[in-house]
């Protein structure tokens, strides 16, 4: 099955509607406030779709509710049946303090063919098209990684740029990648905005790497494949709990390396609007009485986009009864 433009305009307004949603909170120092509101958004409308929709990758279990959690039906039930995976808000602290890089994702395909990541730790590594499937691994030195990459880009090794999470488990990682004069692009949050960030020249990333959430990675790589980017990820285990939470998924070797063939199989379709501006996309920002977002689109059998939607301030008053648009604060540029 291969998406069609009208259902692939139909999900970006989706996650369009989850960003604006989310956007009279920018700035409250709210951020489950903030995630509720792209949350709930969210799944009203996919709700709406005439889809057999199940969520593979979500927020939350059952019980965490109103989170959009693994194995939740939505959609009309009388269309295609179709894989989810979703985060509403990504960047919560982003949105809470009205800082860049806050992002509404959303990822599908049609059944069976996005991987049931379980919520744990994922070591990732990801590398931009131009460079060689063998050149990098996740099992290779971070030293032999940096250099042939520099090798198959004709770059010396201070002309590299890595990024990954700011996180005390990365320090050794840090240290190393500073003993070999390499540029780091540190974050704080968004691990999968970051490994994006190899998609394009103009992001001035040669590799993405790091451990951080496994969800994220299946989201990332779900983006990534429309690009023809490298990703590997290798799920870590810190409890006996995480292990058998994993073999109940059908997760037997708890070592193996996840291509991306291995995540995301067939067409796909993957949407992030910014809700704060940030790397990849601008924020929802109101203009003329309209509010304005931008949306990275990635069809994997067709195009890659970037896609402006227009809402009327209405939309927004009836969802929140909000009466003075001067009252919502207005996006970062």
């Amino acid at each position: 099955m291969v998406f069609k433009k009208d259902f692939i305009d139909k999900i970006i307004n989706i996650t369009s509607y989850a960003a604006i949603a989310c956007y009279p909170h920018l700035g409250k120092k709210d951020k489950i406030l903030a995630d509720k509101s792209a949350t709930d958004d969210m799944r009203k409308n996919l709700n709406n779709l005439d889809i057999d929709g199940m969520v593979v990758i979500g927020e939350g279990e059952l019980d965490k509710a109103p989170m959009l959690f693994i194995g939740e039906k939505l959609g009309t039930g009388k269309g295609p049946s179709i894989d989810i995976a979703v985060d509403p808000l990504e960047g919560t602290n982003f949105a809470a303090k009205n800082l860049p890089g806050a992002l509404s994702i959303l990822a599908i395909t049609t059944k069976g063919n996005l991987f049931n990541a379980p919520e744990t730790y994922m070591d990732k590594l990801a590398v931009s098209k131009d460079v060689p499937f063998d050149a990098t691994d996740l099992d290779f030195p971070i030293e032999k990684n940096i250099k042939n990459i520099a090798d198959c880009k004709n770059k010396d090794l201070n002309e590299i740029t890595a990024c990954i999470l700011e996180r005390p488990r990365h320090r050794e990682i840090i240290d190393k990648l500073k003993k070999l004069n390499v540029k780091l692009k540190l974050i704080s949050d968004g691990d999968v905005a970051g490994a994006l960030l190899v998609t394009d020249k103009k992001y001035n990333i040669d590799i993405f790497l790091g451990i951080g959430g496994g969800p994220e990675g299946v989201l990332a790589a779900s983006a990534l494949d429309a690009f023809d980017c490298k990703f590997q990820g290798r799920f870590l285990f810190k409890t006996e709990q995480d292990i058998k939470r994993a073999k109940k998924m059908g997760i037997d070797d708890l070592n193996k390396k996840y291509d991306l063939k291995d995540i995301v199989k067939g067409d796909s379709i993957f949407c992030a609007t910014g809700i704060t501006s940030g790397d990849l996309v601008s924020g929802v920002k109101f203009e003329n009485g309209k509010f304005v977002s931008e949306t990275l689109v990635t069809h994997k059998n067709s195009t890659i986009n970037i896609v402006k939607k227009e809402v009327p301030i209405t939309w927004l008053i009836v969802l929140f009864t909000i009466k003075d648009p001067n009252s919502v604060p207005s996006s970062i540029g």
